[in-house]
């Protein structure tokens, strides 16, 4: 028996070594750059630093790839805003390069964003270089460098003003106590889905109950986070896949509405649910 121990013991402190040296020589290599997943994902996009970035922020042009309700809200200041996610994307980016010769640096939300490393990759196949990805996105940004940030079109950003992450998870409902909620308080709910007209495709999980209000339409939307104020109802609002909504916990918290709730994980988790009932 003591044998079988010993031998389980040499075994087990051989494999840690081997682990610890495999670790250290990814390490080494860079090959796992803990920290910033798409840059394994994409080991052959030119990535800039943040300091790297601030030292040369006059001398590059910043591209925000985001929404364009994402980049009004929190922005890098004196960035242009061209959605990756556009089928106008490589066109514009040609336009672009065609009016500069500076290096250009595209950003997204953050670490685990890859939308930064997708727009080096079409601006590349669309023959437009010299481009790079700021992987480190916005929060960083403007936590480190708040001089260079605009939050709601206001320069430095007060960091006090960008709202925690806890602050937005406690506003977080699954799928079935969103449903629930919504039903229980009958009318004096509002359910809005801001999806857009491509993720939305015509349909909508409250038919009745809810409205349709795209991010991007700004005068609609202040149409009904009015009527929710005066009219002292709770909002229940959706997206996609639960990211798009933290941004608009900014237009909410400034037009001083208090009672909202998002679904966790959006439309996606929905229909998660709905898979599971059959």
């Amino acid at each position: 028996m003591r044998r079988v121990i010993l031998a389980l013991i040499i075994l087990s402190v051989g494999l840690t070594g081997i682990a610890m040296a495999s670790g250290n020589a990814s390490k080494s290599n860079g090959s796992n750059d803990i920290g910033f997943p798409g840059r394994e994902e994409f080991p052959k996009i030119p990535i800039i630093e943040i300091s790297e970035l601030n030292r040369i922020f006059s001398e590059v042009v910043i591209v925000d790839t985001r929404s364009h309700y994402e980049y009004d809200t929190l922005r890098v200041k004196g960035s242009i805003n061209i959605p990756v996610a556009e089928d106008t994307f490589e066109q514009n980016m040609m336009e672009l390069r065609a009016k500069t010769s500076k290096p250009i640096v595209f950003y997204c939300n953050g670490r685990t964003c890859y939308k930064s490393y997708i727009a080096v990759k079409k601006s590349e196949a669309a023959g437009v270089t010299d481009t790079h990805a700021f992987d480190a996105g916005i929060f960083e940004w403007v936590n480190k460098y708040p001089s260079r940030g605009e939050l709601l079109g206001k320069s430095p950003v007060d960091l006090k003003n960008l709202i925690a992450t806890n602050k937005f998870k406690a506003r977080l409902l699954d799928p079935d106590t969103f449903s629930e909620k919504a039903a229980d308080l009958g009318p004096n709910s509002i359910v809005l889905d801001v999806r857009d007209k491509f993720q939305r495709a015509g349909v909508g999980f409250f038919p009745g109950k809810e409205r349709w209000v795209s991010l991007d339409d700004k005068e609609k939307l202040a149409k009904y986070l009015k009527k929710a104020k005066l009219s002292n109802k709770t909002l229940f609002i959706y997206d996609e896949v639960g990211k798009q909504v933290r941004w608009l916990q900014y237009a909410l918290e400034e037009a001083g509405i208090r009672d909202y709730y998002f679904m966790h994980d959006g439309a996606k988790a929905y229909y998660s649910q709905l898979s599971t009932w059959k």
